[in-house]
């Protein structure tokens, strides 16, 4: 994967490629973009479209990232996965999860959100990062294991060492063990468990994850998060 060829084609956020370009010259990700052509040529489904692949770096650049969320892979459904994690395109049934999330949201801020594109949070710096960035129709983490997570975890470990205040929602143990290196005295790390149905009534609800968040960023003199949609 040579910087004149693949890297030329990816559409990523210019702050952003050029802080993972040494990433994609990386031997891991040749074979993860084999692993990726080949399984289209075989036929399989792709979520979400390639062009969206690195969709949430393209809405949240590097040096306005205030908030990351971090989730685990994309939504395998027709029409669902668009690059934003828990998010999904317009006019498509808002996910159990998503909708756990606005209950708590609701329960936080007072907040009623009706739709599932999480697009202006990502406009105003919240980083909605899947660890896996592609998955195959109908089959949940079929991507995983593949390249994905190294490369999730090379982004996760520049914001980390090269920004302050930022705000990482981890959200069960997948996220907390990816988040593990995250240094809790230049960072605010919001835990508790995942918002889906089998495990928000074991800590989710009642973490007030978004007043937590933009208490924060307004305590560090920034601009405190609209979640209304």
């Amino acid at each position: 994967m040579t910087q004149s060829t693949a890297t030329d084609r990816i559409k990523i956020e210019p702050q952003w490629k050029a802080v993972l370009l040494p990433e994609f010259e990386q031997p891991y990700m040749q074979a993860l973009r084999q692993f990726l052509l080949q399984r289209k040529q075989q036929g399989a489904t792709i979520y979400p479209p390639s062009e969206l692949w690195f969709n949430a770096f393209n809405h949240t650049p590097f040096d306005q990232t205030k908030v990351v969320i971090i989730g685990q892979d994309p939504y395998h459904g027709p029409a669902q996965a668009h690059g934003l994690c828990f998010s999904v395109q317009a006019d498509v049934k808002i996910p159990p999860s998503l909708l756990n999330i606005y209950k708590e949201l609701a329960t936080d801020l007072g907040i009623e959100n009706h739709i599932g594109t999480l697009t202006p949070w990502a406009d105003q710096g919240v980083l909605l990062l899947n660890a896996v960035l592609t998955v195959e129709a109908g089959s949940a983490g079929a991507h995983q294991g593949k390249g994905w997570e190294t490369f999730t975890d090379t982004v996760i470990d520049h914001l980390n060492r090269e920004r302050e205040h930022l705000v990482f929602i981890l959200w069960g143990s997948y996220a907390q063990k990816k988040g593990a290196r995250i240094d809790n005295n230049r960072h605010l790390i919001i835990r508790s468990p995942h918002p889906s149905p089998l495990s928000a009534h074991r800590g989710f609800f009642g973490s007030h994850p978004f007043s937590q968040t933009n208490h924060y960023l307004t305590k560090q003199g920034l601009t405190p998060i609209e979640w209304q949609l």
